[in-house]
C-alpha cells in the first residue's frame, strides 16, 4: 500500500525526496519555517477536505519533522 502521509510516490524524483531538496534549498532556518507554516496549511484546510484524518496526519508529519529540525539546532 502506498504510504500517502510519509512518502508519497508523486514527491519522488529517481531518488532524490522534494522534500530532501527544500531543505537544501532553503536552508535549515528557511525549512524550520517551511515546516511550520505547510503544517499551519494543512490544519487549516483539513476541515473542509473528504479525508481530514489524512490531511490532519501530513500536518502531524510537517510538525514533527519542524521539531527534528529545531532540536538539531544549537541552544
Amino acid at each position: 500500500m502506498t504510504d500517502m502521509v510519509n512518502h508519497p510516490p508523486h514527491y519522488t524524483a529517481g531518488r532524490v525526496e522534494c522534500i530532501d531538496a527544500i531543505r537544501a534549498a532553503l536552508g535549515e532556518v528557511g525549512f524550520l519555517d517551511y515546516c511550520r507554516g505547510t503544517a499551519i496549511k494543512y490544519l487549516w484546510r483539513a476541515p473542509l477536505k473528504f479525508n481530514t484524518a489524512e490531511d490532519l496526519k501530513k500536518a502531524q508529519w510537517y510538525l514533527t519533522k519542524a521539531i527534528e529540525v529545531a532540536s538539531e539546532e544549537p541552544n
